[in-house]
């Protein structure tokens, strides 16, 4: 049986920070793993959404997954996020994950496309299949893909694939959320359910789930890790605290262009990440000037 016991906690799609040509900048790649690190995550993501995935080519993927885990030191797991089209090219990426070191990958329901369940299961089992020892977490997030991971499709792959062993649902559906750790929770073998929606770590967690991967923690980790550290340490109020001073942050980069405000924010604290890869901008205005009031509010800056 795969080793699951790792798999769990605050997560970050650790963010990209870019020079004015959109290539990594390495020094403050490097700066921003020992940053998440020193804020108590438990786990780095590498290419979420939140990391600007989808504008980097595979000379680039392996040239900052090399980064990443040669900064890591091995002090928290690598998880080396996966949202290719084409199959082929994600088995690519799935065996340069291993390859590299990656502690596991999570793969993303293809773009663009809305795919059948039994396209689907062809697609997401020859990439479990091309990597059978490493650990695969599901990531459905059908706010950017255009539809969602089915229930039977979900236990198709458990069922046929022993290294799928988890999921982040960025639905923002609690049930479906609660419903997803409900099937899964009797198995012979552990599940592990993330959150992927920032405001809803504390209710993941309440429902059974293992964590969140929480694009927040790459600019406050001690804060969002604070819900799950307090949670698990029995502090229910301490933790619900934490989730609703957190919350009113988390909702004001809505209003900036995806993925600009993760950047926006950080910038804003002082990370000196650089702008969003091209053509997305940062914010600027009253955009701005509200997630600064939030971040103020919350003491964050």
């Amino acid at each position: 049986m795969i080793d699951t016991s790792f798999i769990k906690g605050i997560i970050p799609p650790i963010i990209t920070p870019v020079d004015d040509d959109s290539n990594v900048n390495e020094a403050k790649m490097r700066d921003q793993v020992d940053f998440v690190i020193n804020g108590g995550v438990h786990g780095i993501l590498a290419f979420g959404s939140n990391s600007e995935f989808y504008i980097f080519e595979e000379d680039e993927y392996r040239k900052i997954l090399e980064i990443i885990i040669s900064q890591v030191k091995g002090r928290v797991p690598v998880y080396m996020g996966i949202g290719a089209i084409r199959t082929q090219k994600c088995v690519r990426l799935a065996k340069m994950a291993q390859e590299l070191g990656a502690n596991g990958i999570s793969v993303l329901q293809p773009m663009f496309l809305k795919l059948t369940d039994e396209e689907m299961y062809q697609h997401f089992s020859a990439i479990a299949n091309a990597v059978p020892t490493m650990p695969m977490l599901l990531y459905n997030n059908p706010g950017r893909t255009g539809y969602t991971m089915s229930y039977n499709f979900v236990m198709r792959m458990i069922e046929n694939c022993p290294n799928v062993v988890g999921m982040k649902d960025s639905s923002g559906d609690m049930t479906r959320t609660s419903e997803t750790i409900r099937m899964t929770r009797d198995l012979d073998r552990p599940f592990k359910v993330f959150g992927g929606k920032d405001t809803l770590v504390f209710g993941t967690l309440v429902h059974g789930g293992a964590g969140a991967v929480c694009t927040t923690a790459n600019i406050f980790p001690e804060l969002v890790c604070s819900i799950y550290e307090k949670f698990i340490a029995g502090d229910l109020q301490g933790a619900l605290d934490a989730q609703y001073r957190m919350n009113p942050v988390r909702l004001s980069m809505d209003l900036a262009s995806f993925p600009a405000a993760a950047k926006d924010m950080a910038n804003m604290a002082g990370r000196n990440v650089g702008n969003p890869c091209r053509p997305v901008l940062p914010s600027s205005g009253k955009v701005l000037e509200t997630m600064r009031d939030e971040m103020k509010k919350a003491g964050i800056i």
